[in-house]
C-alpha cells in the first residue's frame, strides 16, 4: 500500500472560499495535507498565488480564481472555472466572511447590508452554483464556517450575529433538502479565532470602547472558558474531519469550537 492510499481525502476535489488568509488559508492547506486537490478563491490575487504555490509544493493540484463572492455573476464564473480545472468538486468550504461592530443605536445601514452580503448571501450564491454538481453525482460535503455568534448574541455585533444566524439556518435547510443525494451540510461555529479578521475587530472595539488593545484582546480571550483565542488550525482540523467518509453520518449540525463557552 502506497503512502497516497493512507491519505483520507486522496482523489477528492475541494473548493475553499475566502482562502487568502486566516481560517480559509489554514483549511486549504489542511485539505491538501489530507490528499485533496484544492481550488481556492478570494479577492487578493497575490495571496492566492502564494497559497497555490504552497499547495503544489505538497504535491497536490491547485488553482485559484479571484472572486467577489457577493457578486452572483462572479460566483458562477468562479465555480465553473474551478470545477472544470479540478475535474469536478467533492468538497465545498464556505469560509469567506467579514466582521464589523457598532452599537445598535445609530447603527449604520451600510454595515447591516454589508454583513448580510458577505457572511450570508455569499454562502447562498456559492451553494447555489455548486449544489447541482453534488446532486448530479449523488454525493458531496458542504462545510460552512459560521461562528459561535450563530448560536448566541452579544453586544455591538447585531449585524454580524444576524448574518451568522442566517448561515446556520441555511445550513440546516440545505442539509434536509440534500439528504436524499448523500450530501452532508454542516456548520463549524468557532469562537474568536486568532486571525487578521479578529485583529480588525480588536481595532473596532478599541474605537467603540476606548479600551487598549491589550484590554480588548484580554476581553476576547475571556469569552472562552479556556481563556484563549482559537487557532485557525483547529478549525481546519475539524473541516478535514467533516470532509471524510467517516463523518458521513453528521449533517445539519452546528459544531461549536469555542473552548466550552456554549455547551449545546
Amino acid at each position: 500500500m502506497t503512502q497516497e492510499q493512507y491519505l483520507p481525502l486522496a482523489g477528492r476535489r475541494a473548493i475553499v472560499t475566502g482562502a487568502g488568509r486566516g481560517i480559509g488559508r489554514s483549511i486549504a492547506l489542511a485539505l491538501a495535507d489530507a490528499g485533496a486537490a484544492v481550488g481556492v478563491t478570494a479577492r487578493s490575487a497575490e495571496e492566492l498565488e502564494q497559497l497555490v504555490s504552497e499547495i503544489k509544493a505538497k504535491g497536490r493540484e491547485s488553482l485559484a480564481v479571484c472572486c467577489d463572492v457577493t457578486d452572483p455573476e462572479q460566483v458562477r464564473s468562479m465555480a465553473q472555472t474551478l470545477r472544470a480545472g479540478l475535474g469536478g468538486v467533492d468538497i465545498l468550504v464556505n469560509n469567506a466572511g467579514n466582521a464589523g461592530s457598532h452599537k445598535f443605536v445609530d447603527h449604520p445601514d451600510e454595515l447591516w447590508h454589508r454583513m448580510l452580503a458577505i457572511n450570508l448571501t455569499s454562502v447562498y450564491y456559492v451553494c447555489k452554483a455548486l449544489t447541482p454538481t453534488f446532486i448530479e453525482q449523488r454525493g458531496g460535503r458542504i462545510i460552512n464556517i459560521a461562528s459561535i455568534a450563530s448560536r448566541v448574541g452579544d453586544r455591538y455585533i447585531a449585524a454580524y450575529t444576524a448574518s451568522k444566524h442566517g448561515v446556520l439556518g441555511l445550513t440546516r435547510a440545505l442539509a434536509a433538502e440534500l439528504l436524499p443525494y448523500n450530501v452532508t451540510v454542516n456548520a463549524i461555529c468557532p469562537g474568536y479565532v486568532d486571525t487578521p479578521m479578529t485583529d480588525g475587530n480588536v481595532r473596532n472595539m478599541m474605537t467603540l470602547t476606548g479600551k487598549s488593545e491589550e484590554q480588548v484582546r484580554d476581553f476576547l480571550a475571556k469569552t472562552s472558558p479556556q481563556r484563549r483565542l482559537i487557532a485557525p488550525e483547529e478549525v481546519a482540523g475539524l473541516a478535514v474531519y467533516l470532509a471524510q467518509d467517516i463523518a458521513k453520518g453528521i449533517t445539519g449540525q452546528a459544531i461549536n469550537l469555542d473552548g466550552g463557552g456554549v455547551m449545546s
